[in-house]
Formats: C-alpha cells, sequence, structure tokens
C-alpha cells in the first residue's frame, strides 16, 4: 500500500512538471507541437498553403489582402469539391505580422489550388500566362 501511494506521489509530481514545462515553452514550439505530423508535411512539402503556391508562381507581390482573398476563394472551391468538408488545418506564422494564425494546407496538385487561380481576379493573370506557354 505505501509503495502504490508513492508511486501516484511520483506520477502526480512527473505530470504537475510537463505541465509547467508545457506552460513556459516558447509558442513556436507549442504551436509545432499542436500541429504535428501536418507542420511536418508542411515543411517536406507534402501539403502547401496558399502562400507558399503564390510564391511559387511569382506572385509574392500581392498584397497581404489579396492573398488572403486567394485563399478563400481555394477553401470555397476545395469545398465545392469535396462534398462541404474543410481541408486540413494547420498553425503557421503570418509572414508579416508573425502572429501564429490557422491555415488550410492543401496537396501540391490539388485542382482548388488552380481552379480559384483562375476564379480570383487578382491571380487570373497567373493562369493566362501558364496557357499561352504551353500553347
Amino acid at each position: 500500500m505505501l509503495r502504490s501511494s508513492r508511486t501516484r506521489r511520483a506520477t502526480i509530481r512527473h505530470i504537475a512538471r510537463t505541465h509547467q514545462a508545457a506552460r513556459t515553452v516558447i509558442r513556436a514550439l507549442a504551436y509545432r507541437c499542436r500541429s504535428g505530423p501536418i507542420a511536418a508535411a508542411v515543411e517536406a512539402g507534402r501539403l502547401i498553403r496558399t502562400g507558399d503556391l503564390l510564391d511559387r508562381l511569382g506572385a509574392d507581390g500581392l498584397k497581404d489582402g489579396q492573398r488572403s482573398w486567394y485563399g478563400r476563394h481555394v477553401a470555397k472551391a476545395y469545398r465545392a469539391m469535396h462534398l462541404g468538408s474543410d481541408a486540413v488545418r494547420v498553425w503557421a506564422q503570418h509572414r508579416t505580422t508573425g502572429r501564429w494564425i490557422h491555415v488550410h494546407v492543401y496537396r501540391p496538385a490539388d485542382p482548388a489550388l488552380y481552379a480559384a487561380l483562375g476564379s480570383y481576379k487578382a491571380t487570373k493573370h497567373l493562369v493566362a500566362a501558364d496557357f499561352g506557354r504551353c500553347a
């Protein structure tokens, strides 16, 4: 009986120390832990954010508001293609403000990314340029 109460107390102390460590860890690590394998897939390139695609296509000159609206168009196209379900979300640091935000991530070849390029007026020129090169 004495041994089990010691074990319980040791376990409780260990859990308390773990919680205290989790409360004092830096934000980047905390958000990374919350996102887990999804953040690892983003870093490996198996999943991308909408801003990553815009950077790859050379649209890094778009304002943050336009990038945000493009992301909304992608989310709308994704919901239409996947029977109303949302894409996977991950915690990411905003590129200009540095705040941690929740963003959707997609496969690099997801059709919703490219459908939204054509549906949003600020990114239509990217689709037209790609079709012009192919023809």
